[in-house]
């Protein structure tokens, strides 16, 4: 597929692009990624999300060139930090946010390329001073954080907020865009996942054709709004691009295995590792009886209880010792793992490719297990 860029220059292949979303903060993220050289940028990382995202980079076979802030967020801590220990990422935020730490400080115009494409930050201050979106180099998507959202927009009442400043920033810098150019937001509390520069100047009740910068002004003063609840760790976090008073280039990853994250959400442990450690873990077969005794067998040691019976008994499992769960291909216990750690269980994994992976690999079973597989 081909696309166009503002110069009506042919580009030879569109973009990959992943929309991510944070539940707690309803923050989106974005990966953007060239196909050819497989570079990518990460915009408005998660510090919670991290593990998630990096799974994702690792199954795409993309580097992480950059990740990207529109702004010092009030709302949740950026991961960028946490991405650049992991990945050698640089961290790029705007320069008039006030944040230190970073790697590239952003003036409007600057662009930040990955391989043979780039976003182009255009400074839209309001929501805060150091609001920045991000256009595609095609100016077919803008990415806008805060300045512009799907029916709305940022907030003005705190962090050097401009009613004035923000209503000149959308007219200015994002509805200059094409009509068709699509904007993606940096929050959406409805659902919503994405909207254009045609959809916003008609349909926004805050910023649409014939609505005056005094309308806006007056309509922003009267908002009302609570302040968010993570200000206070978030604003003084972001403002050290996401770096954690206790530096652990790490982060949060479990020690007790050498486990890998998948971008579903899981910690899993490899067969030979756990076949090398049956004695330090408890193993949890959640397949069906007859599986269990089955012509795959079971691994040694392993406490037989169906995910069906798994909520109700939980307590027969030690809370406090590393636990891998089993089942045939590693679907039914990937669900189990969360379940676990749902309870409580801090030291839990998923058996990578079940029972056919190990038996793949010809490692000790019990059980009816005569058949070659």
């Amino acid at each position: 597929m081909r696309t166009r860029d503002a110069t009506g220059a042919a580009i030879a292949f569109m973009i990959i692009l992943r929309q991510l979303f944070d539940a707690p903060s309803s923050t989106y993220s974005y990966l953007l990624a060239d196909p050819v050289s497989r570079d990518a940028v990460l915009i408005d990382p998660v510090f919670e999300q991290v593990h998630r995202e990096i799974a994702l980079i690792k199954e795409l076979d993309l580097r992480l060139v950059a990740t990207i802030e529109t702004h010092v967020h009030a709302d949740h801590v950026t991961g960028a930090w946490l991405l650049r220990g992991r990945l050698g990422s640089k961290i790029a935020v705007p320069a008039s946010s006030g944040a230190d730490g970073g790697d590239v400080a952003l003036r409007h115009g600057d662009r930040v390329a990955f391989g043979k494409r780039f976003v182009e930050a255009r400074s839209t201050p309001g929501h805060t001073d150091g609001c920045t979106t991000y256009v595609l180099d095609d100016r077919s998507m803008a990415f806008t954080g805060d300045a512009i959202l799907i029916r709305g927009c940022g907030r003005t009442d705190f962090q050097q907020g401009d009613a004035r400043a923000l209503f000149h920033s959308v007219h200015e810098e994002i509805f200059t865009l094409p009509d068709d150019c699509q904007l993606y937001p940096g929050h959406d509390y409805k659902g919503a996942t994405v909207t254009t520069v045609h959809e916003e100047r008609l349909y926004n009740p805050r910023l649409s054709r014939g609505i005056g910068e005094q309308d806006f002004v007056g309509f922003m003063k009267n908002l009302g709004l609570a302040h968010p609840k993570q200000i206070d760790v978030a604003v003084p976090a972001n403002l050290k691009c996401g770096r954690p008073a206790v530096e652990s280039p790490n982060g949060a990853d479990p020690t007790w295995a050498p486990l890998t994250y998948t971008y579903a959400g899981v910690w899993e442990v490899h067969p030979q590792w756990l076949e090398e450690h049956l004695a330090d873990v408890q193993i949890v077969d959640v397949r069906e009886g007859d599986e269990y005794t089955g012509v795959f067998g079971h691994i040694v040691g392993a406490q037989f209880i169906p995910l069906g019976e798994l909520e109700d008994r939980i307590g027969e499992l030690n809370k406090d010792k590393p636990t891998v769960t089993v089942c045939r291909s590693g679907a039914r216990s990937a669900h189990a793992a969360q379940m676990l750690e749902q309870r409580g269980f801090s030291k839990v994994a998923n058996l990578s490719g079940g029972m056919i992976r190990w038996r793949g690999q010809r490692l000790p079973v019990d059980g009816n297990a005569g058949a070659d597989i």
